[in-house]
């Protein structure tokens, strides 16, 4: 009978250096994360020579000089312009609308078209003509 006691080996990983690298992981994803600004807003503003397509449910919303609204050419009044968009959204899944205003109307009436877009949450674009070179 052999009563000796076996020599097992102990392997043993070393995990002292993973502590020091989870915490630079961490102290770099805390100072990026406060370099990154939540508040920013995005306008998808095309480029002279890019041809970005939209998505497939957009709706066009026009304002000429004389404060007329249209929708995809269709003239709109002013009081039925928040029912319709209404409507537009409810039936789309995901609505955009594209602002087309004349460039000399004030900035309140565009202000007032996005705060309008806001309470309905719909996306808008405002579309911009491209330079001509």
């Amino acid at each position: 009978m052999n009563l000796r006691k076996r020599n097992h080996k102990h392997i043993e990983v070393s995990t002292h250096s993973f502590s020091d690298i989870m915490f630079f992981l961490m102290l770099f994803f805390l100072i990026a994360s406060t370099l990154v600004s939540p508040n920013v807003i995005k306008l998808l503003l095309p480029n002279a020579g890019s041809k970005k397509s939209m998505s497939k449910e957009s709706v066009t919303l026009s304002v000429n000089t004389d404060k007329n609204y249209f929708i995809d050419n269709k003239p709109v009044a002013k009081d039925n312009l928040k029912s319709t968009l209404m409507g537009i959204s409810k039936t789309l899944t995901e609505p955009t609308i594209i602002l087309k205003v004349d460039k000399t109307l004030p900035v309140q009436d565009l202000v007032e078209l996005l705060d309008m877009g806001n309470e309905l949450k719909i996306k808008m674009v405002l579309a911009t003509q491209t330079a001509q070179q």
